[in-house]
């Protein structure tokens, strides 16, 4: 036997034996139908919705929520025990009612005011009402009104309260969560206004006679009905994707697949970000990075999936979690225009960074002249300016003393030798000419015998790459060397270079503190800037703690 038939059988049962007391017990004779009617509307009608809740999203507890306070209806009506100021669980399911508003949608309460409020009504309709009915049965009439009044008064407050609560909400909610929660939080307002109705014309000796009570019931039954409005506007609400298979028919334009998705969702604030696997990160239509925020009450994140591969994200109203149906469905139905799009916006990224890249070279080339200027202008300039002098005072000695003209040579010889090692130097650094005579492989050797750290170098060259590969591989290792020895303390380092499969990769890894970022900083973003230059590829790997790997593989088919 499933759940809700254990329910249905026992909300059948609990309205047959309500309807048989309130109606044929001994002190209620003459009640009028309207009681009886109102009693079995107000307890259906929450355990219908409270199944209904309970069954499309079990996780949650406003079914349960309202179920229960159905049944509370029930046991109200049967007035037990019945005693003369009154009887047990007369106004128990209010409690409930109070709990159901407050919680609706999420089904808990959300922070220490609403749960402060619900704990007031237990305690008002629980243990307080309780003393009062106590006393009033051993004629303690005196302390059973003042427990009385502390009852209504309560009430009264915590009423007054829920609906300050329930307005301040409506105030500050979206107009997505505006949409989700109408319904029941107006009806629900009014349920506490007719509870406040109700205590007022109890402490004015009832001039309103019963019609408060009736007011509360009519109400009361409401919200259960505005609960099940609420879910049929939700329903309706998914009908908003045809239109948006319809809408999305044609290829939308630029800002038209954002728009038409707020339209079926009713989220004026969402947002789409596509991803790019390649570089690991989200973009905007535009091509513009953007970081994922985390989760909040002003923004949520839903992963969007196609053929089980992530293809987007969307930022939206955290109201939308719950109906996370009509998200799916709406993904579903823009997800091959996602996929256009995140396909565009993948194109654009790459133009950005080629143009960024390109930006990024010519600034490198300009440095890298202003430094080989500064170098020949303090260095070999400099020195050749000195041998020059030297000459001209070894020239002048030549005839008067050739002993003196003999020390000037020889320190002009020396000074020359010094200049042409400088320029040696300068030259290699602008291109070593090991690479042009003999390759790749031996300037690689000579490259890491040179480097300060122990280096593990294995090269598989089976033929000469172009030469522009071989100066993007060389350059590639050099700047990782010296970021390994500048910037990673490493004890040693690999490098793997191979060629196969029409491409050469390069891997160079070392076991320092890793972190490295390539965002941060000028040698990362050369090093990407060669390699993808060449059409390749780059790639980072560096946990803090755990050592760096870059890694490169540039076509040269």
């Amino acid at each position: 036997m499933g759940r809700r038939t254990i329910v249905v059988a026992a909300a059948a049962l609990a309205a047959g034996v309500a309807f048989a007391w309130f109606t044929f017990a001994s002190d209620l004779h003459g009640v009028r139908v309207l009681d009886v009617t109102l009693v079995l509307v107000v307890g259906w009608s929450f355990i219908a919705a409270g199944l209904l809740a309970w069954e499309l999203r079990p996780e949650n507890r406003i079914g349960p929520a309202m179920v229960i306070t159905g049944f509370l209806r029930f046991l109200a009506a049967m007035h037990l025990p019945p005693v003369a100021d009154g009887h047990a669980l007369e106004v128990a399911y209010m409690a409930g009612v109070i709990y159901v508003v407050l919680a609706f949608p999420r089904g808990y309460l959300e922070n220490r005011l609403h749960r402060w409020l619900f704990g007031l009504a237990v305690f008002a309709v629980g243990p307080l009402d309780a003393a009062r009915i106590i006393f009033g049965a051993v004629h303690e009439s005196a302390i059973a009104r003042a427990l009385e009044l502390a009852l209504f008064g309560l009430g009264a407050v915590v009423a007054a309260a829920a609906f300050v609560v329930l307005v301040r909400r409506w105030r500050r909610a979206s107009s997505r969560l505006r949409f989700a929660i109408a319904p029941v939080l107006w009806v629900g307002a009014a349920s506490f206004v007719a509870v406040f109705l109700m205590v007022t014309n109890h402490f004015l000796e009832e001039p309103a006679g019963d019609a408060p009570h009736i007011l509360l019931d009519i109400v009361t039954a409401s919200i259960a009905f505005a609960f099940l409005v609420g879910i049929g506007r939700t329903r309706l609400a998914r009908s908003a994707v045809a239109d948006l298979v319809i809408e999305l028919g044609n290829t939308p334009g630029p800002g038209e697949l954002r728009a038409a998705m707020a339209r079926a969702l009713r989220d004026p604030s969402l947002d789409i970000v596509y991803w790019l696997p390649d570089s690991a990160r989200y973009v905007d239509a535009n091509g513009h990075p953007v970081e994922l925020p985390g989760e909040s009450d002003e923004r949520s994140v839903t992963v969007v999936r196609r053929e089980d591969h992530t293809i987007a994200a969307l930022l939206h109203d955290p109201a939308l979690h719950e109906d996370q149906q009509l998200v799916e469905s709406v993904c579903a139905a823009a997800g091959l225009a996602m996929e256009n799009e995140r396909l565009q916006a993948e194109l654009k990224a790459q133009l950005d960074e080629l143009s960024a890249s390109r930006t990024r070279i010519v600034e490198a080339a300009q440095a890298e002249r202003r430094r080989i200027e500064r170098d020949l202008h303090d260095g070999s300039q400099q020195r050749l300016v000195s041998v020059a002098m030297t000459l001209g005072l070894a020239d002048s000695k030549l005839a008067s003393n050739p002993v003196d003209a003999q020390t000037f040579l020889r320190e002009a010889r020396s000074g020359l030798s010094q200049a042409l090692a400088d320029l040696r130097e300068l030259s290699s650094g602008i291109y070593p000419g090991i690479l042009t005579e003999r390759g790749l492989a031996p300037a690689l050797d000579d490259l890491a015998a040179r480097c300060p750290l122990p280096v593990d170098l294995v090269v598989s060259l089976p033929h000469r790459p172009p030469d522009q590969v071989e100066t993007a591989a060389y350059f590639f290792v050099s700047e990782a060397l010296t970021n390994a020895a500048k910037h990673a303390p490493s004890s040693n380092v690999h490098i793997r270079v191979e060629q196969a499969d029409g491409q050469v990769t390069i891997q160079v890894s070392d076991d320092g503190m890793g972190g490295a970022d390539p965002s941060r900083g000028s040698g990362l973003r050369g090093l990407r800037d060669r390699v993808e230059a060449l059409g390749g590829h780059f790639t980072v790997t560096s946990p803090p703690g755990a050592g760096t790997v870059v890694e490169a593989a540039i076509p040269c088919g």
